[in-house]
């Protein structure tokens, strides 16, 4: 099993960028999927997520608005893009699966990648 980011950089405030998740070894059916990130000397937060279905979404009030979350079953993949990148928004961004649980917790995630770091200069 493996999730593996891609898509990360530097970008200027107000900037967009689109970060993908592949996934190898367990098809995305069965699970929720969801972005993390962790920004220096903090705590690793809720992003977004998106259920089995493809179609309900959660997102933290910080991005809500700005970030969108899919999946391509058909490719395995999630995307999420970020919009009108902030400082604050700067962060390495993981991708993760949760197998049949849906929620904000990073706990309830079983499997993680290793991550896409995301600068947004201002």
């Amino acid at each position: 099993v493996q999730l593996v980011e891609s898509g990360g950089g530097l970008v200027q405030t107000g900037g967009s960028l689109g970060l993908s998740c592949l996934a190898s070894g367990f098809t995305l059916s069965d699970t929720a999927m969801g972005w993390f990130r962790q920004a220096p000397g903090k705590e690793r937060e809720f992003v977004a997520a998106i259920k089995w279905d493809g179609i309900d979404t959660l997102y933290a009030d910080s991005v809500k608005g700005r970030f969108t979350i899919s999946r391509d079953f058909a490719k395995n993949t999630v995307w999420l893009r970020l919009n009108n990148l902030k400082p604050e928004d700067t962060a390495v961004y993981y991708c993760a699966a949760a197998i049949r649980q849906w929620s904000t917790m990073a706990v309830v995630y079983d499997f993680w990648g290793r991550g896409a770091p995301v600068t947004v200069s201002s």
